[in-house]
């Protein structure tokens, strides 16, 4: 595998953020689910798979609406909080690669945010088409770019005016690769998936000051937080200074909400999806 280094680090690094994770993405990433149900057409009978399902959060979300659901993650740590969450889930660890379900299981497939952590995002794709029945649907969404995903924009311009983007991590897939559409719609096709489309949906980062978006990017994930953690502290400094100046355009000084020192910085992401032919 290309990536294997960068696989080892991935899994290794989930095993620790669980709920710093949960704390800084939880109630961001869930605001493109309803969407994603749509997409994937989950309703009353419909057997999903929740894939790369941290928290558990899509899974459950499915469930509400009366479908029935299984949801895997290769991060042991992350099932068992998931399992605490929605024991109404059935929770295997595993690989998006070798989703240890049977061919054509299910009726949809969903990956919220797990194409980017993936070092073989295409075999991912071809696991979940032969899981679906014909039919079946699949979905993933991913960050869009990041001028326009404004956290991570904001994060990454400040490391590149104040500290160093090389820092020696394990080499890996581009995180921003699926914020192109035209890029979701190629992979989809070429796994086999038929009437593929890419969209936009907007969430925004609901944070309260003095946090920013360079607390969840270093404290909730992996791949962000090992190349923020490996500045040296007077460029860390720096980052973090610039990083503050930013953000101000994003508060709600002025508003309702200005004694809590709000912020609320947009962060919207592509959902792809299709179905299996």
């Amino acid at each position: 595998m290309q990536f294997d280094e960068f696989a080892a680090f991935e899994k290794n690094g989930w095993e620790h953020v669980v709920q710093q994770y949960e704390d800084y993405f939880g109630r961001l990433t869930v605001q493109s689910h309803p969407a994603m149900l749509d997409a994937l057409e989950v309703g009353p009978g419909t057997r999903m798979l929740d894939v790369a399902a941290g928290p558990g959060y899509l899974a459950a979300a499915a469930i509400e609406r009366g479908a029935t659901a299984a949801a895997i993650d290769f991060s042991a740590s992350m099932i068992a909080h998931a399992r605490q969450l929605h024991p109404e889930v059935e929770f295997q660890i595993a690989g998006a690669e070798h989703l240890p379900f049977d061919a054509e299981s299910f009726d949809a497939v969903g990956i919220s945010f797990g194409m980017l952590h993936f070092p073989e995002p295409e075999r991912a794709l071809e696991e979940a088409a032969r899981v679906l029945r014909q039919g079946g649907r699949v979905a993933f969404t991913a960050w869009a770019p990041p001028e326009r995903a404004v956290g991570f924009g904001m994060v990454l311009d400040a490391v590149q005016l104040h500290g160093k983007l090389d820092v020696g991590l394990p080499p890996s897939p581009p995180f921003f690769r699926f914020s192109d559409p035209d890029e979701c719609l190629r992979v989809l096709t070429e796994a086999g998936f038929t009437a593929a489309r890419a969209d936009e949906v907007e969430q925004t980062w609901h944070l309260v000051l003095p946090e920013t978006p360079l607390d969840g990017l270093m404290h909730g994930g992996v791949r962000m937080a090992a190349l923020l953690r490996a500045q040296s502290k007077s460029a860390l400094a720096q980052i973090e200074q610039e990083v503050r100046m930013r953000v101000k355009a994003y508060s709600q000084q002025g508003a309702q909400h200005a004694q809590f020192g709000e912020l609320l910085v947009p962060m919207p992401c592509v959902l792809a999806s299709a179905t299996k032919p």
